[in-house]
């Protein structure tokens, strides 16, 4: 399949300005900052479900270990 010249020539153009960090108008951010930001955020969100299964293993250990505790000393 080829692709009309005036539609490689578009999608040079907007390739270049991508990779020229021109960005959003509406944000005054580029793509860069965009998907610098985006993974930020992924991290934010990977850390606190991290967090939160941490907590709760810490919670089942120690639940286990009254258990233990329980009944070895009955």
């Amino acid at each position: 399949m080829t692709i009309p010249r005036n539609a490689r020539t578009l999608l040079f153009v907007a390739g270049f300005f991508a990779l020229a960090g021109c960005g959003d108008a509406n944000t005054g951010q580029g793509p860069a900052q965009q998907a610098g930001k985006a993974v930020d955020r992924a991290a934010e969100k990977t850390g606190e479900v991290l967090k939160e299964g941490a907590q709760k293993t810490g919670e089942a250990v120690q639940k286990a270990g009254e258990k233990i505790q329980d009944a070895t000393t009955k």
